[in-house]
């Protein structure tokens, strides 16, 4: 058995959930927008499963996977704010953008280690979250961040030529 506890089966879905609707709002429209209601639904699972992650301890105490929570729970008022203010243009565009797609970023790192240190049962992929093939994938999906953002402003500045 994986060991979870009723909350941190709770906190699993809402967490998967909150990274489908990242997902379908990234493929569909290109960013992650709180004006939508795929975006509004992202951004309110995220919240519940940031919230519901403090009461999650595999270890006993808190861990480095709930300071990615907190630095979440911070930054999507940001990327809130800068997707919608109109004093700075497309950079705060840019800025909102690439700060929502951050939080997705940051939701999938506990997601890999945790998934990768637990699964199969009883025979875990990797031993811990130093193991080689954690490093890799961290390292895959950083370099996908990377690309997504690129694409993101890239897409934003057409569809803002255009209107123009």
């Amino acid at each position: 058995m994986l060991q979870l506890t009723q909350l941190g089966i709770i906190h699993t879905i809402i967490g998967i959930i909150a990274l489908v609707l990242a997902i379908t709002s990234l493929v569909g429209n290109g960013k992650i927008s709180p004006a939508n209601s795929i975006g509004k639904l992202y951004i309110g699972f995220t919240v519940a499963a940031c919230i519901t992650s403090f009461g999650v301890q595999k270890l006993g105490h808190l861990s480095p996977a709930h300071s990615l929570s907190v630095l979440i729970l911070l930054l999507l008022p940001v990327a809130i704010y800068f997707q919608r203010a109109r004093f700075a243009g497309m950079t705060g565009e840019y800025i909102g953008m690439a700060t929502m797609t951050f939080t997705v970023f940051l939701s999938f790192i506990p997601t890999i280690v945790e998934t990768l240190t637990r699964v199969p049962v009883g025979d875990p992929i990797a031993e811990n979250d130093k193991a080689p093939i954690i490093k890799m994938l961290l390292l895959a999906l950083a370099v996908i961040f990377v690309v997504i953002i690129v694409f993101q402003i890239r897409k934003a500045r057409t569809l803002r030529k255009s209107v123009l």
